[in-house]
């Protein structure tokens, strides 16, 4: 029901790039013109660029990319690259002498998983740019995925590994989608199926974390391998910056009925939100679906990494 991809929406393309030995890599979505945003951020060790101004009490209403890395704070580099794509291709807001792109970006932390002295650049922003495409539908260990792993409360030697994720859902003439980068410190659950996809495995035994809690859960500094699940919502319909705003939170559900714990002070779980603005939606159903699709893609996140037989691994 929730397969699909985020490019089902139609007109927004994506690019993946990634340094497979670094373990690292980028995510670029490049929407149509017109494209509305918003974003709503939780967790406590976010790392942000230009999401400020989708704040409702700002002016800018309209994006020309989003872009979520790895490489911890140094991975906000690769939103150069990109927007350096988007003045080439002369995308941007005419500022009377020229044009700026406008290109929010969320980062997450990959450092401890292979290399930490690789991260995506303005060049690999810039190559994740250059490759998107509407026809884009690869998941698991590419892009933003590249270093991603997931449940982490008994220690970085037992995370599983993660990646990106996808998913979309049709309703009439409503398009409903989601990509997310599932970087958690918490376990992840298919939420549909109502069972376990990544989760510590102590002694041939897989612990929930409630059990993890009774064995003392990780201060940030033990945690050592940092975290954070960065998520794209997007759809066909028609709504302006407050409405997404709002609509962004909402999708936080999704995340909540997929990941346990979820929004914790070892994350910095961000989401975007975006509206291509082409047909008539109400805020009920889009409240409604884009936390199920969104839970959908984190879900896949798991699945498309398990096909490629590395999710089962401890890393």
């Amino acid at each position: 029901m929730y397969s699909g991809h985020i490019t089902d929406v139609p007109g927004i393309a994506v690019g993946h790039m990634e340094d497979a030995e670094g373990g690292t890599g980028v995510t670029v979505v490049v929407p149509p013109a017109g494209t509305t945003a918003g974003v709503d951020v939780r967790g406590g060790g976010p790392g942000t660029r230009e999401c400020i101004l989708l704040r409702p009490e700002y002016a800018m209403d309209t994006v020309h990319a989003v872009v979520l890395s790895g490489g911890s704070a140094y991975g906000l580099e690769a939103a150069s690259g990109v927007m350096r794509g988007l003045r080439a291709d002369g995308i941007g807001y005419s500022v009377g002498v020229g044009i700026v792109p406008i290109v929010p970006s969320a980062i997450l932390f990959d450092l401890t998983y292979k290399n930490p002295d690789v991260w995506p650049d303005m060049e690999m922003g810039l190559s994740a740019y250059n490759q998107a495409s509407t026809e884009m539908r690869r998941q698991g260990s590419v892009g933003a995925g590249c270093g991603c792993t997931a449940a982490k409360s008994m220690g970085t030697e037992y995370a599983k590994k993660s990646g990106i994720g996808s998913a979309a859902i049709q309703v009439g003439d409503a398009v409903f989608a989601a990509i997310v980068a599932v970087n958690a410190f918490g376990n992840i659950y298919d939420a549909e199926a109502g069972r376990a996809l990544a989760m510590p495995v102590v002694d041939g035994e897989a612990v929930p974390f409630e059990e993890a809690l009774l064995r003392g859960p990780l201060s940030f500094a033990e945690a050592g391998h940092k975290n954070t699940t960065l998520a794209i919502v997007a759809t066909n319909g028609k709504f302006d910056k407050t409405a997404l705003c709002k609509l962004a939170g909402r999708s936080h559900n999704g995340l909540a009925r997929s990941i346990q714990p979820v929004h914790t002070e070892l994350d910095g779980d961000t989401i975007f939100s975006l509206a291509t603005n082409e047909v008539d939606i109400s805020m009920q159903a889009a409240g409604h679906y884009l936390p199920k699709v969104l839970a959908r893609a984190v879900a896949n996140g798991i699945y498309s990494v398990q096909k490629d037989n590395t999710a089962s691994e401890t890393i």
